[in-house]
């Protein structure tokens, strides 16, 4: 890894922020070349709980698929990733990947191994806050 080594002779600061730099760049570099949809189908819908009662994540997977679907006219020249987390919490097989894949690349700046868990936690806490104002939102006030 060529861009240690001249991580290594700046301040401890500096090499926080060096590396704070480039974990940016590589999200950037990710997200502007990979194509990518994000959706958060309410597992609790309706149209969603007679497969999410029988299979849990149903509802990501449905939702991922009709994206999938949607975006079919880019799988010529583009990876297509559809990035689907419910409303409980499942997340659909292609959001881990790229996630994980995501999170593999920052340990590579940082050489911290706990980076992809600490990115699932920042993915997570917004589906939460979500969640929490949903819910909110459905009780009667007077």
């Amino acid at each position: 890894m060529p861009y240690l080594s001249t991580l290594e002779v700046c301040s401890r600061q500096g090499t926080i922020q060096i590396q704070v730099y480039l974990i940016i760049i590589i999200i950037i570099i990710i997200i502007t070349l990979l194509p990518w949809d994000v959706t958060v189908p309410d597992t609790y819908a309706e149209c969603h709980i007679s497969s999410t009662v029988v299979k849990a994540g149903a509802a990501a997977y449905r939702a991922a698929q009709n994206k999938t679907d949607k975006y079919a006219s880019l799988a010529s020249t583009h990876i297509f990733c559809p990035l689907a987390i419910d409303t409980a919490g499942a997340w659909h097989e292609t959001a881990i990947e790229v996630t994980q894949e995501i999170g593999r690349r920052i340990t590579v700046v940082t050489e911290d191994t706990r980076e992809t868990e600490f990115l699932f936690q920042r993915l997570s806490m917004p589906l939460q806050r979500g969640n929490a104002v949903s819910f909110q939102n459905t009780m009667i006030t007077e």
